[in-house]
């Protein structure tokens, strides 16, 4: 079930931003500065194959791998990147979302099912 972070580090310059975490996923929230939702990256498959789907307002929809900076044999880890990912499974994730995200506001969730599952339409 997808509870809040507090005090999430606000980036400046960047939107504000609210932080929702479980065992599966990550789902970061940006909002415009009337309140509405600016855009969301949602992170998935994080014990297995993680990757990212994230949909900003002005620019669309990503999809990516996360390379969590790690296979690197003899090296130090390095922070995780994006990478070019495959196919998105939207109603799969979609159905994973919505019941993980069933605490969530509406005004929150909704939305973002809603684009979820129309990645790919």
């Amino acid at each position: 079930m997808l509870r809040e972070m507090k005090d999430v580090r606000q980036i400046p310059g960047d939107p504000p931003r609210r932080w929702f975490s479980d065992e599966r996923f990550d789902l970061i929230v940006w909002f415009d500065p009337s309140g509405g939702m600016y855009g969301f990256q949602l992170c998935y498959d994080l014990k297995s194959k993680p990757r990212a789907l994230t949909w900003l307002r002005d620019k669309g929809y990503r999809h990516d791998g996360i390379d969590g900076g790690e296979d690197r044999p003899g090296l130090h880890k390095s922070s995780p990147i994006l990478v070019t990912d495959g196919s998105f499974n939207a109603a799969g994730v979609g159905d994973e979302l919505e019941r993980a995200g069933a605490a969530l506001p509406p005004e929150i969730i909704g939305p973002i099912l809603a684009k979820v599952r129309q990645y790919g339409r």
